[in-house]
């Protein structure tokens, strides 16, 4: 696994993982939920600080970094991906996480959502989707749904959204889920498993912005405006594809029919949305080898000498490498 457990006696809390960096997420923000959920996966997988490593773009969420105590990176708007890829692919032994929103991530940054997921590198990416662009005053992002009008729109939106969870299954991500910003232990168990995951891991996280989605709100999910008439109580949208009996693995020994049968039913949950909206695992693809092992076929000692581990310079700092004879083929006379 492409992890660092903490060795004995060392025993790390969430409250380790924690910064004294000042938040100013809005209150009742989906992004506190989110923020715990990886405070607590990092701790419950005990892994040590100083072998993650993660990275955002722009953005309220992409802030992610500056509140875990681990190595963080707040790259450029929509970026974040080939920084985690590059990171990961330079040093194997880090446990890499990016972190962004559905605007960053999946409007100026789409280009390098579906190349990081068909070279299927070993990280995890979590997205925060809301549907707003909430730092710049909650312009619709590309999630939200044709003809939704927020509360900061003068008009229903006039694009089609984006379903993240069927563009993560068409670039090639091998690992694909859903959870809730407000059910954090659900989440933290998603978020375990894509880091566990050998293989690109996408986590789509439903993430109420209570500053400007006023449709898809807390209420909305946890589905109080609709009631059971025998009770009274509000019926939840959200549910949990693993109570409903549903099998997102492909191993190894599924045939071509099981494949078929699994994607198809991949789509039909990952297009359910209104009355009813499951969270959990969609996919886990355990049938296409990772990007790093791909290398490796390639480059016999790619892990023991991989690039963060070469030296680079002499004591006094100058270039190990020569390269003259390179030059020369390039000169022009």
């Amino acid at each position: 696994m492409a992890f660092e457990l903490a060795t004995s006696p060392v025993q790390y809390k969430a409250a380790d993982y924690k910064t004294e960096a000042h938040n100013d997420w809005c209150p009742g923000c989906g992004d506190f939920g989110i923020l715990s959920a990886v405070q607590l996966t990092l701790a419950d997988m005990q892994l040590a600080p100083h072998r993650v490593v993660i990275f955002s773009g722009i953005g309220c969420s992409s802030k992610l970094p500056h509140f875990v105590n681990t190595y963080g990176i707040h790259t450029l708007h929509g970026r974040s991906l080939p920084f985690a890829v590059g990171a990961k692919l330079a040093n194997p032994e880090l446990t890499v996480i990016a972190a962004g929103g559905d605007g960053d991530g999946l409007g100026i940054g789409v280009g390098h959502f579906v190349s990081a997921g068909r070279r299927n590198v070993d990280f995890t990416y979590i997205l925060f989707n809301n549907g707003v662009y909430g730092l710049t005053k909650g312009q619709a992002s590309p999630t939200l749904r044709l003809g939704i009008k927020t509360k900061s729109l003068p008009q229903p939106n006039i694009n089609e959204g984006v379903n993240p969870l069927l563009l993560a299954l068409a670039a090639g991500f091998t690992f694909i889920a859903r959870g809730y910003a407000y059910d954090v232990k659900h989440l933290r168990e998603l978020i375990r498993r894509g880091i566990e995951h050998n293989g690109s891991a996408y986590i789509d996280v439903l993430q109420p912005c209570p500053t400007y989605n006023d449709i898809n709100t807390k209420d909305w999910y946890g589905g109080d405006d609709r009631k059971d008439p025998q009770t009274g109580m509000a019926l939840p949208r959200v549910y949990k594809l693993n109570q409903s009996g549903y099998d997102p693995v492909i191993g190894p020994n599924s045939d071509d029919a099981e494949i078929q049968a699994k994607l198809g039913h991949f789509i039909e949950k990952a297009m359910e949305w209104g009355e009813r909206v499951p969270v959990g695992v969609f996919l886990k693809n355990d049938t296409v080898p990772s990007y790093d092992r791909r290398i490796a076929k390639r480059i016999k000692n790619y892990f023991d000498a991989a690039p963060a581990r070469r030296t680079i310079a002499d004591a006094e700092g100058k270039p190990m490498a020569d390269l003259a004879g390179f030059f020369e083929e390039l000169r022009v006379t």
